[in-house]
Formats: structure tokens, sequence, C-alpha cells
């Protein structure tokens, strides 16, 4: 029997009406200028999008998640509704469902995703505050305040600032920090209810059910990207155009990801796969999400078409450059660089080379980080990627690498991680940006590394054999789990 894997239901999915899916090179949703002026929040939920197919090219266009809609075949697309035909059901891994949320409960979080919302009256009606941070919670307002003054730290801890900001708004509270910070909202002109409107809609398109692939993980990438941005062969040279596309790049790479990598799709006949023909497919399908936000937002409808076809192809280039199979391709290019001299940040394509080497880098930048901070982020993955494995074995699939909880260990997955994937980017990273950033980068992997190899010694002490490195080495790359792919 075929087995057909769905995507995590999202909590505001609904079926799509027939004539939106038969729409052929246009995109589903209504004016966004209604967005808020709708008197029924109901609404938004039919809005979540279909997918516009471009007969020109034979490119379908994947607007917004959605998990009803089966590619047939390379020419048309037919609606399914759930439960039609067998599939797995992710949702069985988390205890509770965000479906059980009352569905008033869930259109107020899906407009405004702050518990406490009482100003939101005086904020949709577009009068600013004169404070950029007033969209934090009055509860931690001042705590988180003082931490976004400490942004740049690359000693950051993430995990308490989204404690203080109601533990699921980290991602826009930071991101909206440092567009402004830069002077992005006001030199590109941006309105700031589009501007947290997209946000929102961005935050609320990762899963929270993920342990690792979430929310907090996309700030975690844009924390690390700012950094990146503020080195001095970065900050000299870098247009505004080019921070705000790294930035918006880092805060949607893993836009709508669904907890489990490509292999898992392939092998169950997920829709995704054959949409994307098996090629990037987790890749493409954040970017074409993130495409469908900004268009949905209308972030940059005041801009001109060519500024907004640069930016989707250009966040394109960032995001798709995170596949892991294509992560030799990479460091090659930058090691020839690097040996040659030859990259020229006044050049506008080297310049968009180095920003996918620094959004690579930030997206496993986790063992870079202090021991408590790596760690935390090591339990995460290491459960995701466990996750993944208990479903292959309830279904009888093929066990991912690195999934199975009966067999691998934490420290062996670790040290293999740094060992074939993190060391040898950050080690030609520091060549290009040799700094005290790079360097405590460096030397955080050297003793996270270390604090690995001495628990792993603790384990082969009570009997555990195993050789994390030859069993990491003899890995496909095309089948790690997703931290490890770099997605």
């Amino acid at each position: 029997m075929e087995v057909c894997y769905q995507l995590p239901v999202l909590p505001l999915d609904r079926p799509v009406p027939q004539y939106v899916l038969s729409r052929r090179g246009a995109i589903s949703f209504s004016s966004s200028s209604a967005l808020f002026g709708c008197p029924n929040p109901r609404q938004l939920s039919q809005r979540r999008g279909a997918i516009s197919y471009d007969s020109s090219d034979q490119t379908a266009l994947y607007i917004r998640m959605l998990g009803d809609v089966r590619v047939r075949s390379r020419a048309g697309f037919e609606s399914e509704r759930r439960g039609s035909h067998p599939y797995i059901d992710f949702r069985i891994l988390h205890s509770q469902s965000e479906s059980e949320v009352p569905l008033s409960a869930r259109n107020i979080r899906r407009l405004l995703s702050f518990q406490r919302y009482l100003r939101s009256s005086r904020f949709f009606r577009g009068i600013a505050a004169q404070n950029a941070l007033y969209i934090l919670d009055d509860d931690y307002n001042g705590q988180a305040k003082c931490m976004l003054e400490k942004v740049g730290n690359w000693n950051f801890d993430i995990f308490l600032f989204d404690r203080l900001t109601n533990g699921k708004n980290s991602l826009v509270s930071l991101t909206f920090h440092l567009l402004n910070q830069h002077g992005l909202i006001e030199h590109f002109h941006l309105d700031m209810v589009k501007l947290r409107r997209f946000l929102v809609m961005v935050q609320d398109d990762y899963h929270s059910q993920n342990p690792y692939h979430n929310a907090v993980h996309a700030a975690d990438v844009t924390q690390a990207m700012y950094c990146y941005l503020r080195e001095p062969k970065l900050a000299k040279t870098f247009t505004r155009w080019d921070v705000l596309v790294g930035l918006i790049a880092a805060a949607t790479h893993d836009l709508d990801h669904p907890g489990v990598n490509q292999p898992f799709l392939i092998k169950t006949n997920h829709y995704l796969a054959t949409l994307y023909k098996n090629t990037s497919v987790l890749e493409n399908h954040h970017w074409r999400s993130a495409v469908g936000l900004l268009r949905e937002s209308g972030l940059f409808a005041h801009l001109p078409l060519q500024d907004r076809q640069q930016m989707e192809s250009q966040l394109g280039c960032l995001i798709l450059a995170t596949d892991i199979s294509r992560q030799n391709e990479y460091l090659s290019q930058f090691r020839i660089h690097l040996d040659k001299g030859d990259l020229r940040l006044d050049n506008s394509d080297h310049r968009l080379f180095i920003l996918q080497m620094a959004l690579k880098c930030a997206d496993i930048c986790n063992p870079c980080r202090t021991w408590e901070l790596s760690k935390h982020w090591s339990e995460k993955v290491t459960e995701e990627f466990f996750n993944q494995g208990d479903v292959e074995r309830k279904y009888k699939l093929d066990m991912s690498p690195l999934c199975d909880r009966r067999k691998e260990k934490m420290s062996d997955i670790q040290i293999g991680f740094i060992t074939y994937l993190v060391e040898p980017l950050f080690v030609e990273w520091a060549r290009f940006s040799n700094t005290r950033l790079s360097q405590t980068m460096l030397g955080h992997v050297g003793l996270n590394k270390a604090s690995w190899k001495g628990m792993q010694q603790e384990q082969s002490s009570s009997g555990d054999d195993t050789d994390p490195d030859h069993a990491f080495e003899e890995t496909d790359l095309d089948t790690l789990p997703q931290e490890d792919r770099v997605s």
C-alpha cells in the first residue's frame, strides 16, 4: 500500500475552494490591504494559499503551505480532503495538538501573535509608537529591551530572550529590532503594519511542535547573521539592500519546516517531493513559502517590480545555498576564492556569495556557541532526529541515519557533525574574516568537541564501542537529518 506523508496540519488550514485550485498563473490571495480590515478574522483562515501554475515556464509556484493538495502530474493538481487516503500523521509525536486550541483563540493569535493585544487597535490604525520596541509585551518589556541592546554579543541567549517575549515572539521582536536598528524601515519606506503582519505570519508558519526547526531556531540564525554582518569586511562594503536580504533570508530560511528530512519526504511519496522533483525539496519549499508571505503581506508592494523580483530571486539564492548536497560545491568555491584572493566585495555577485556563506555558517553555528547553549541545541536537534526515527520504525520504513534512538548517542552525533561539517566551514570563514568573533567561534568548537569526547569516553567505559567519526564519514550527505543537512 502506498504511504503518503502529509506535513503537520497548520492551525488555520481549511479546504481550498475548487475555483482557487483551478486558477492558473494567478495568486489565490485576496487584496492584502483588506487583511486586517475584514470584519471576520476567520476569513484569514480561508486565505492560507494555493498553488499558482505558470504555464510559460512549467514551474509551480508554491505560495503557502497546503496539506490538501497533491501533485497529479506536471500539468495539473487535484484537491483531496484529509483522510481520503492513508498517510502518516506526524502529529502523533506531539502530546497536545494546536488544533485543540479554541478557534477564537487561534484567530486572535493568528492576527496578533501576542497574548497581550490590548494595544493592537491603536497600532493597526497606523499610529506608530515612538519607541520601535513598543511591540514587546509589558511584563518583560524592560528585560527584553536590555537584551536587545546586546544583540550583537555572540553569547546572546536566544532561549532566555524567547521566554522574555512570552515564549513565542522572539523571531518577531528580534527581526523587527534589527531592521529598525539598521535604519532599513525608514530607508526602504516599509509600512509598519505590513512589516509586523509579515513577521507574525513568518513566525506562525514555523511549527512550534518541532523540537529544533521552529521559530526560536530561526531567531537564533537571524541573530548569528546579524553578528556576521557586523564584521568589518562586511560592514564596510555591504549595502542596506544586502543587509535587508540577509536578515529576511535568515528569518525565513526554514519556513514551514515539517521536522523531517528530504529522504523521508521522498520515500513516503510526499507531494512536495514530486512538486520539486526530489531536488532541494525543503529548501525550495522554504523559499517559495517566504515568497508567498512577502506577496501576501504586500511588504514590498511599493517598490518597483524589478526590485521585488530581485528580492525574491536573491532570497532563493541564499535559502537554496543551505542545501547540504551542495556543501562541497560552495566550500570548494570559497576556498578557491580565498586561495586566489580575488573576492571583491564591491562586486554585487561576490557580496551575494558571501551572504550565502554567512547564512550557511549561521545555520549550523550551534557548536560555535558556549557549551550551555550548544548542548541545549544538541538536545533539541537529537530529539527531532529520534522523533523521525520513531515514525519510521512505527510504519516499518527504512531507518534514516542518526535517527535510531535505540542505537545512536547524542555525543556520537555531535562529534561527527562538528568534525565533518562545522569545522571545515568555519575554518574557511576564519580565513576570510580573521576577527575576534571568528577565533571565538573556533575556540568554542574546540572546547565543545572536547566536552562531547569526554562524554563519549564515559559512555565507552560503560560498554559502548561505537565509532562516531567512522559512522558519520560513511553517511551519505543527502540522507542526513535536517540539522546535519543544513536546511
